[in-house]
């Protein structure tokens, strides 16, 4: 694990903590004391992966990132990229993209639709209303996902309270599946 650090334009790659703790102490600004050294080898000896800020003065700080780039060249072109929470949203969205595609693509025929919607319900005993968390699957003909959706609500808003909410058919609230061709 290397470790870069930059305060303005005063940059390093090292690969130890004396290292780091040598250049931090070149910069007359920073004041390198016991306590600093200490907190820096702790950071370094920890299992933490964000990069760490410490302040100099108000407003202003320097950083510390641990890295696994072997050059600054690499850790500037970001070659020594984890597979952490941002690959994972990237993951997330090719999903999300991949599920709005399926929800349009037209393929006629039976699907499953399960949808989790807010249903508005009187309470008898004190007159009020309140809203429930309410599952509701139905088998429909249709052409599409997005097509079994708005069956379903249009089927829905006939017969529930018209404040009842419902969820979004992009949204994970809605889930379908296709049974097959219709006869």
């Amino acid at each position: 694990m290397n470790l870069y650090l930059r305060y303005f334009d005063n940059e390093t790659l090292v690969t130890s903590v004396d290292a780091a703790i040598d250049f931090l102490s070149s910069i007359p600004e920073i004041g390198m004391n016991p306590d600093l050294e200490a907190d820096i080898r702790d950071y370094v000896a920890s299992d933490i992966v964000y990069p760490k800020r410490y302040k100099v003065r108000p407003r202003v700080y320097f950083i510390l990132i641990k890295t696994t780039a072997a050059t600054m060249l690499d850790f500037k072109q970001k070659k020594a990229l984890r597979p952490g929470p941002a690959a994972a949203g990237a993951d997330r969205r090719d999903a999300a993209v991949g599920a709005v595609m399926r929800l349009a693509e037209v393929r006629e025929g039976w699907y499953e639709g399960a949808l989790d919607f807010k249903r508005v319900v009187l309470i008898p005993a004190t007159g009020k209303h309140e809203y429930r968390d309410t599952h509701f699957v139905a088998r429909c003909k249709a052409t599409s996902g997005q097509d079994c959706y708005n069956r379903i609500v249009e089927h829905l808003r006939e017969r529930v309270d018209h404040r009842s909410q419902f969820p979004s058919a992009k949204g994970k609230n809605f889930r379908f599946k296709y049974l097959g061709m219709w006869k």
